[in-house]
């Protein structure tokens, strides 16, 4: 358990907060590229609880300013897109993805006060559909090679999904991979062919097992935690028998994302982002080893879980998350549908906006939650302290940071260890793409 005082530490991502501070110096999520894709690509955004606009110039670049013009504090989401930046609709002052003020057409002919204006800007990349954002001080870290960002666009595709609770709730039911057993048990398998695009529904490398029949009837794993020079590497191992262990290889990739294996041929990176303290988003990119992405039938999958413009899904806290009592005895352990996100939702939100975490009781399945904190933490204290932010790169170090690996397999119960690294560098023998990470 944490003290209250840890718990808030960790919790609280608003200006000046240890959390909050902290995660500015890394990229982080500000929307998706298809958010920007409409006739008038603009849209309000709330990141760490700071009000701010995503727009896309008239050139193409993206750009994240704040959302109150600094002239008297108008609402630049309404803003027209022409010349070369947002231009504020009250008096016509225009802003550029810089923040930069290029115009003050209503001031008097020579001026120069634009010149003294800059508004808040932060700057923006675009990788695989994910526009992210650096709201940090200084110059950028460089965004390492993983395999979401270097895939090309064909072999991703992009989503997101709201979430009714504080960001680390959601993130740490990413590193604990006991529940998987539990919270997404099926008491049916489905047939693979059918489970495109979902996760747990493939079998196990290139065994008839199922994945849901592995975590169903194999529900105490030992779990394994290494530090790396990404963040942490998370391997579960469920001893199937005396010859054959199920190992799941997931990762946490310092400070909010995780990469878990969504089958044998396709990983999810997934971002866990802030909005405030009580909301945040999860973005994902889907990354494909093998075919190219079906991107119309990932899209569809998701249409009819998530309600857009908001990307709030259908079942949800207001409807009690679809639940029903029958189909909890009869075809899933949650009775909560057949979607896990659904399941994850209701385990993260249910404890509340903000968990705390000084009534909680950490087991040995919550290894990796634990030396996740434990990293948390000394990073918020490094930072205050003067030091440099764990794991942020330049150029050189970019290209040398791969992966990570997730791997979902199964391998002799003597020499596990190997075969994980074996199947993954099989699959990227076969890649059209994919980099060796080892």
């Amino acid at each position: 358990m944490l003290s209250a005082a840890q718990n808030e530490l960790v919790t609280r991502t608003g200006a000046g907060t240890g959390a909050g501070e902290l995660m500015r110096r890394y990229w982080q999520p500000a929307g998706l590229t298809e958010e920007l894709a409409g006739a008038r690509p603009a849209k309000a955004v709330t990141l760490f609880g700071e009000e701010l606009v995503l727009f896309r110039d008239d050139r193409g670049r993206p750009g994240l300013i704040g959302r109150k013009c600094p002239h008297r504090g108008a609402d630049l989401c309404v803003g027209r897109l022409e010349d070369g930046g947002l231009r504020c609709p009250f008096h016509g002052w225009l802003f550029d993805v810089n923040g930069a003020c290029l115009e003050q057409p209503a001031e008097p002919p020579g001026s120069t006060f634009h010149t003294k204006i800059r508004h808040t800007a932060y700057p923006c990349l675009e990788r695989n559909g994910i526009i992210f954002a650096y709201l940090g001080p200084g110059e950028p870290p460089a965004l390492p090679d993983f395999d979401c960002f270097v895939a090309p666009d064909a072999f991703t595709f992009a989503f997101k999904g709201f979430m009714e609770c504080n960001w680390l709730q959601a993130l740490e039911v990413g590193i604990d991979p006991a529940h998987a057993s539990f919270l997404h048990r099926f008491f049916e398998d489905e047939d693979p062919e059918d489970g495109y695009g979902q996760q747990f529904r493939d079998q196990s490398a290139d065994s008839a097992i199922p994945v849901t029949r592995v975590l169903r009837e194999h529900p105490c794993p030992k779990i394994e935690v290494a530090e790396t020079d990404y963040g942490l590497r998370i391997i579960a191992l469920r001893n199937l028998n005396e010859q054959s262990t199920h190992v799941r290889v997931t990762n946490l990739a310092f400070p909010n994302a995780i990469v878990i294996p969504m089958s044998n041929d396709m990983v999810i990176t997934q971002w866990h982002v802030p909005i405030d303290d009580v909301r945040c988003w999860w973005y994902a990119i889907f990354s494909s080893f093998g075919e190219r992405v079906d991107k119309a039938a990932m899209r569809e999958q998701r249409l009819e879980l998530y309600s857009l413009p908001d990307y709030v899904p259908r079942r949800n806290k207001a409807n009690n998350y679809g639940y029903d009592p029958e189909e909890q005895r009869t075809l899933t352990y949650t009775g909560m549908g057949m979607d896990i996100n659904v399941h994850d939702n209701w385990a993260v939100e249910s404890p509340g906006a903000i968990h705390d975490r000084t009534n909680e009781h950490l087991g040995a399945t919550d290894r990796a939650i634990t030396a996740y904190r434990r990293m948390l933490l000394k990073a918020i204290k490094g930072l205050a302290d003067g030091d440099k932010p764990p794991l942020l790169i330049g150029d050189n170090d970019a290209k040398r940071l791969r992966g990570p690996v997730a791997v979902d397999t199964i391998g002799p119960a003597d020499g596990w260890q190997q075969s994980w690294k074996d199947f993954d560098l099989d699959r990227r023998a076969k890649s059209d793409w994919a980099p060796d990470p080892w």
